[in-house]
């Protein structure tokens, strides 16, 4: 299966509109935002490293997100200051849960399982 960074870009594009949206709605939960948060972190990581394989893609993916979540534990000065930017609130994110770790779990999931089983037949059907 060819990977095309682009395809993937386009991917980043439409999950930052999601999370962003996902945010604004109210009746939707907040855990979906961080499931979306987990799948874009997915996607820039298999960006970076294209042709990586999956297993090692997952632990960057992980290791990133749950090290964006345990950081959220540390309340230096600075650290609050950046967190009320749009980008330290969007990107560091506010305070520790561990829902956060579970959504951030079932998110790298989720987007490996697209990648793998739903692109990859995709593909397949693309070139027949």
């Amino acid at each position: 299966m060819k990977k095309y960074r682009f395809h993937y870009f386009i991917i980043f594009l439409a999950i930052i509109c999601l999370g962003i949206l996902s945010r604004k709605i109210s009746f939707i939960p907040l855990c979906l935002g961080d499931l979306l948060y987990a799948v874009m972190i997915y996607v820039v990581i298999r960006m970076i490293f294209i042709n990586e394989k999956a297993s090692r893609i997952i632990l960057l993916s992980l290791l990133t997100c749950y090290g964006v979540e345990f950081l959220q534990l540390y309340q230096g000065e600075w650290m609050i200051e950046l967190r009320k930017t749009l980008f330290g609130k969007y990107v560091l994110g506010q305070g520790f849960l561990w829902t956060d770790i579970v959504a951030y779990t079932f998110g790298i999931a989720i987007a490996f399982v697209i990648e793998k089983f739903i692109l990859k037949h995709c593909t397949n059907q693309m070139s027949a």
